[in-house]
């Protein structure tokens, strides 16, 4: 049976990316090559059109740097969440990006964290229909490329409030961990689901493959 659920974005972009010594979230994406007229894409650009594909709207849970991706998330027609204490952690960015989906009436998030270039379409399709077919019984849908789980992360309500009633100090994988037999796993081909790009060095490497 199909389950008929509404769905919203949500992107992690509160971190403070110091290992990259610049906001994740304004690295150009997709890269140009030399010669090429730049588009001004961002990761976070491409993420909230990727997921606004998906969904029925896409929040940006920021922080400190409201003001450096306020202009790229409105002019992307996504709306802003703010952390306003970001020391306590990715999980209370979580906490509140999804409250934000609740308030406004959605019962499932595709979530994603703003460190990484967007999935293909395709990837974002499958974790959809997945989840809409599978039974009641399965909370979230997980990507898994190559034996690692990534993102996005697809939760419907129960896992959200799952997520909601966690104390502070938890973290997603602790809560995921307590609801395993909830959650479904599934193996996709697009690496981009467990990359992680945390400095200058990985995203030199990401872009010599990707232009190379």
């Amino acid at each position: 049976m199909t389950r008929s659920a509404s769905f919203a974005g949500v992107i992690l972009a509160a971190g403070e990316s110091s290992r990259m010594r610049t906001d994740k979230g304004l690295l150009p994406w997709p890269p140009q090559s030399a010669g090429q007229a730049g588009q001004g894409e961002t990761f976070l650009s491409a993420a909230i059109r990727s997921l606004s594909l998906s969904t029925d709207f896409v929040v940006v849970v920021v922080g400190q740097n409201e003001a450096a991706l306020a202009p790229v998330v409105y002019a992307n027609g996504a709306s802003i969440v703010v952390n306003p204490d970001t020391s306590r952690g990715q999980f209370s960015s979580l906490q509140l990006g999804l409250q934000e989906v609740l308030n406004q009436g959605r019962d499932a998030a595709m979530i994603t964290l703003v460190d990484r270039p967007p999935v293909r379409s395709v990837t974002l399709d499958l974790l959809r229909a997945t989840f809409q077919s599978a039974p009641a019984t399965t909370w979230a849908v997980v990507p898994e490329f190559s034996g690692q789980h990534g993102h996005p992360l697809l939760a419907g309500r129960e896992l959200i409030e799952a997520f909601l009633q966690a104390p502070a100090t938890a973290s997603a994988r602790d809560v995921e961990h307590r609801y395993q037999e909830h959650i479904r796993y599934v193996t996709v081909s697009d690496p981009f689901v467990a990359l992680n790009v945390n400095t200058p060095e990985d995203y030199a490497a990401l872009v010599e493959k990707a232009t190379g």
